[in-house]
């Protein structure tokens, strides 16, 4: 079974960055990401996308027409186990509070700090999201979602 991550952001470089950074995951099957450039698009993918395959969801914020933050009750109503990480160049406080009343699982700020994002370390910089997911595709009685606790390394 194949490991999906959605990214949505209305920027195109972004898929590119994305693939570059995590090239070695996606060459050798153990992820496939889906890219999304708008609200809209991100829900449709993550309606046909096949339970548990869907992983995590990378989200930017700020976009034109449906915001992350508009966006976001919607997929978690979608797929309440999938854990959402909102990803943001204006993370105030106010921000990542809406960000978790309405259920995401952490916020990150742009630019994105890769090493982090994919390292297995709770530790390092951006908090080691994917990374913890890929080691342990299947946690909580095989459920595939981690907790927020563990995605974005608080305590």
């Amino acid at each position: 079974m194949s490991t999906y991550i959605v990214v949505v952001d209305d920027e195109p470089d972004v898929e590119d960055m994305f693939k570059q950074n995590f090239r070695r995951d996606l060459r050798s099957g153990r992820i496939i990401m889906e890219f999304a450039l708008s609200a809209p698009a991100a829900l449709e993918k993550v309606k046909t996308i096949p339970d548990p395959s869907l992983i995590l969801i990378l989200s930017d914020i700020n976009m034109p027409g449906m915001t992350g933050l508009e966006m976001l009750p919607k997929v978690k109503a979608e797929r309440p186990n999938v854990p959402v990480i909102m990803i943001t160049a204006y993370g105030d406080e106010t921000t990542r509070k809406r960000a978790a009343e309405l259920g995401a699982a952490g916020v990150l700020p742009k630019p994105v700090d890769f090493s982090g994002l994919a390292s297995r370390d709770r530790r390092a910089p951006g908090a080691g999201c994917v990374g913890p997911l890929l080691a342990s595709k299947r946690t909580r009685a095989g459920t595939g979602v981690m907790s927020a606790r563990t995605l974005t390394g608080s305590r």
